[in-house]
């Protein structure tokens, strides 16, 4: 009975009161009186519901006396005296004839067991409900387990370095609404030697590391480098490996956990790659290890990767040997002892492609857009998004129909990048556009949005001139690199460009 009355409630929206018998683990029954409120957002809709249970005991011989598990509140709304003498002793007393359950609450269970749980976004509009929930909302320890709760531990442990500065209030107001998004160009010393591109890098932590690439002549290249920004005069080192990948170019190049790093693919001196290479960049003596890997798919370049829990290799799309454009997902487990490569199989997939991205979001999902792009017997700039849940038993590729303004939706391009924000939302960036477009324009898109939308970023600064060939590196979830865009004559490697997500700490001073 108790079960449907919730339900009804919870279903018509409406507020439900009851009084229930529970038992402790000994056995001895109690009196659990229950109220749930929901929780109106500024359209109407239920966005929360909030449950208060009070304890009592229950002084009835349940030999003797018939009681039901469920009673119906009546309309009479119990005075604070009679509330008190019916709960424990620690809960505080409100002189007043009409008072609000969730005040009765310790502060502790306000923000462990209900705050912490809401978004950073409702977080920041519940603190003006009265100053006792603002203060609350203004600690720092609850604003980290709402950030934690709402993007994942991994993310707020790369995100530490920023709230030193920041703290998490702010820290969370500036990657939400990217009110401090900002663009800014710095040099570094060192050489990527000899000139490439085609190159692929990625962020280990604070560090920039750069595997591979076309020399010249189509020179495929086997060496790698790394850019320590936490450097007070940041400079590109040659890493110093006792074994090295064959080299290649149009591979990808992924971050593990910890320090490291996974490479695949590319076309190599004796033609397109499918080996995969692990490396340990905090080793002492850094080694690039093959890992062999049952049922690997097609050799190919220019296709696409990302990782998993840190762990998970996932590739898509590419080009083969023969030019033939790929539509398949593949996954290789590292943590294995015997890794296999296992095919993702899908009813429907989106058409072949390469030059795309890939992306994750909401920790298991991943997010497909743009490239070259198979249609029919021509081969053209694709602009359309896909989303797919791997943590799903079956998981589907499903084509993400987005909505905005009329051109705002960012054009079609290949080789181009997309940034993946804390906070699940996707910002697409340069590449290989037609016409009269600026690569330089940041577009955002919310993909777990019920009906997303594609929003135009206009941030203030200096972007990079030219965005296409380039490559991008996420550094501790705030900073985002551009290095290598493409001037038409040389491929830049000493000029970085960076789009800050947050403040940075000289900008107060």
């Amino acid at each position: 009975m108790v079960v449907s009355e919730i339900r009804r409630c919870l279903n018509e929206g409406i507020e439900f009161q009851g009084e229930l018998l529970n038992f402790r683990k000994d056995g001895a029954p109690l009196y659990n009186r229950l109220r749930l409120v929901p929780m109106h957002g500024d359209d109407g809709f239920v966005t929360h519901v909030i449950g208060i249970q009070l304890f009592s005991e229950a002084n009835i011989d349940l030999s003797n006396v018939s009681y039901p598990v469920y009673k119906q509140q009546s309309n009479h709304r119990p005075n604070i005296q009679e509330m008190n003498s019916a709960t424990h002793e620690h809960i505080p007393k409100i002189q007043s004839s009409e008072y609000c359950y969730i005040l009765q609450l310790s502060d502790e269970v306000l923000a462990h067991n209900i705050l912490s749980r809401l978004s950073p976004r409702d977080v920041a509009s519940i603190g003006s409900v009265c100053t006792r929930v603002h203060q609350l909302t203004k600690n720092d320890h609850l604003r980290k387990m709402v950030c934690q709760n709402a993007w994942g531990r991994d993310v707020t442990v790369r995100l530490e370095m920023s709230t030193k500065m920041l703290g998490w209030g702010r820290l969370a107001r500036e990657l939400t609404t990217l009110e401090a998004a900002s663009w800014r160009k710095f040099t570094v010393g060192g050489r990527v030697e000899p000139s490439r591109c085609n190159f692929s890098a990625c962020a280990v932590g604070n560090r920039l590391v750069l595997f591979g690439g076309e020399g010249v002549n189509m020179q495929p290249m086997d060496d790698t480098f790394v850019l320590n920004l936490e450097s007070a005069r940041p400079e590109w080192r040659r890493v110093k490996v006792s074994a090295s990948p064959p080299g290649r170019w149009g591979h990808t190049l992924s971050w593990l956990n910890g320090s490291w790093l996974v490479v695949f693919g590319g076309c190599g001196q004796q033609g397109l790659l499918n080996d995969v290479f692990v490396l340990d960049l905090d080793a002492k003596q850094p080694t690039w290890r093959e890992v062999a890997s049952e049922g690997p798919p097609l050799p190919r370049s220019w296709h696409s990767s990302c990782t998993l829990d840190g762990s998970k290799l996932v590739v898509s799309g590419g080009c083969t040997e023969s030019g033939v454009l790929l539509s398949d997902t593949f996954l290789l487990d590292l943590t294995k002892e015997k890794p296999a490569w296992k095919e993702i199989p899908t009813s429907w997939s989106p058409p072949s492609r390469l030059g795309h991205t890939l992306s994750v979001f909401g920790k298991t999902k991943l997010f497909m857009f743009g490239g070259l792009a198979k249609s029919g017997s021509l081969r053209l700039r694709s602009c359309d998004a896909y989303t797919m849940d791997a943590g799903e038993d079956s998981p589907q590729w499903r084509q993400l129909a987005t909505t905005g303004f009329p051109s705002i939706g960012p054009p079609p391009r290949l080789d181009h990048v997309a940034v993946s924000l804390p906070c699940g939302r996707i910002i697409i960036f340069g590449g290989s556009i037609a016409g009269l477009h600026s690569p330089s324009q940041l577009f955002l898109l919310d993909p777990a949005e019920e009906k997303p939308t594609w929003r135009i970023l206009n941030v203030p600064g200096q972007p990079p001139k030219f965005a296409w060939g380039h490559s991008t590196c996420v550094v501790g979830g705030t900073r985002v690199l551009v290095l290598g865009g493409h001037t038409g004559e040389e491929w830049i490697l000493n000029e970085l460009h960076e789009l800050c997500l947050a403040s940075r700490p000289d900008d107060d001073e």
